[in-house]
């Protein structure tokens, strides 16, 4: 059985409109004749959210019993039985009552999907399971209720919604989240203006990483491999030599790769027809172990022509910043040879380099230093 698609609504915090903008979508798609059933709902007592659900069917729950007390949870063995094309269902992260059939809601859409079944499903960015440690350190919250990131990354499309901050502290404070006498003691804790800023800006770019991801998946299969590469996502590679503002170099790409918020990567390109002095090696050992100290990772690759490498490093590592030192050659050699500079620029559309000036103070190695 052809298995079904998934669309996952994903937001930084509860009420910026998942539920309503899924249900919104169901009420269309059963206009254009799609066979749309509500899998699960939840509403939290929001009227907006229960009103835009009228007209569409809900597959009513099952109940079970656990510790004596009556509890319901979503029905998948009847929404299967049912067969709808769409199914519709909230809180993806959700962990099912004791004694269910599977642990987690998530793999309840795993079987709805293997059945053949279409289904929307709604999750905010801290239920991700790689986010734990990072939203725990933001918020002070510690989210218990977590899927796999293979689950957003499976998914046939992953949609943000998106409102401001502001927006969405005024929702609360209107009663439109939680109730009224929650508002007071949310906005003190997880829903802070800082806490909603650092979340949106996750959820905004965990869908671009996924967006990125497929569009190098689709460019591997591309039959013209000439043709450019546009990166949405920056990365910065340092190009490091033997000559001590090499280190620089690297503490400068780190904080451009940090304002960024982009992956930093360091190359040094070593020459098969020459062998590296004592002090050069353990200069080079350096500026690895600086790179990875500030989260980058080390490139080393033997090559005679240095442009071409790093040009070739640049293509398979899709970067779209390149920081290079301040050429130490003679205008004699830039007049025989030609600059780095000008080779990388011939070779390279739509990355920019960034030249850094030497610190003429700490230059050593001048005679035997390259790239």
């Amino acid at each position: 059985m052809k298995r079904g698609k998934h669309k996952i609504f994903i937001g930084m915090a509860p009420g910026v409109g998942k539920t309503y903008r899924m249900l919104e979508e169901g009420h269309q798609l059963r206009q254009e004749g799609i066979d749309v059933v509500i899998g699960l709902l939840e509403t939290h007592n929001r009227q907006e959210t229960a009103q835009k659900a009228a007209g569409l069917e809900i597959v009513p729950r099952k109940q079970i019993t656990y510790a004596g007390v009556v509890l319901t949870e979503m029905d998948t063995d009847a929404i299967i039985a049912r067969q709808p094309q769409l199914a519709l269902i909230d809180e993806l992260a959700h962990t099912n009552v004791p004694g269910s059939e599977r642990e987690k809601r998530y793999q309840d859409v795993e079987a709805i999907l293997d059945a053949g079944i279409d289904v929307y499903s709604t999750v905010n960015i801290q239920h991700l399971e790689s986010l734990n440690d990072l939203i725990a350190r933001i918020t002070g919250v510690v989210v218990r209720e977590r899927i796999p990131d293979r689950f957003l990354e499976e998914a046939d499309e992953v949609v943000v919604v998106d409102v401001t901050p502001e927006t969405l502290e005024e929702r609360l404070k209107e009663g439109r989240i939680y109730a009224l006498d929650k508002v007071d003691q949310s906005l003190q804790h997880f829903f802070q203006r800082r806490n909603l800023i650092a979340l949106r800006e996750l959820a905004l770019r965990e869908v671009a990483d996924n967006v990125e991801e497929e569009a190098l998946e689709a460019e591997a299969d591309r039959p013209n491999e000439n043709a450019p590469y546009c990166s949405i996502l920056e990365r910065v590679l340092v190009c490091v030599s033997t000559y001590p503002n090499a280190l620089q170099l690297v503490r400068r790409g780190a904080r451009i790769a940090g304002y960024m918020r982009a992956p930093f990567y360091c190359l040094f390109v070593d020459d098969p027809d020459r062998f590296l002095t004592r002090a050069e090696g353990l200069h080079v050992e350096t500026c690895e172990r600086l790179c990875k100290e500030l989260g980058g990772e080390f490139i080393r690759v033997s090559r005679s022509d240095k442009a071409r490498a790093i040009a070739d490093v640049a293509r398979t590592y899709h970067i779209t910043q390149i920081i290079i030192g301040q050429s130490q050659r003679s205008r004699w050699e830039l007049l025989l040879r030609g600059s780095l500079t000008h080779q990388l620029l011939r070779s390279l559309k739509n990355i920019d380099i960034h030249i850094i000036a030497t610190d003429k103070a700490n230059e050593k190695y001048t005679s035997t230093a390259h790239w």
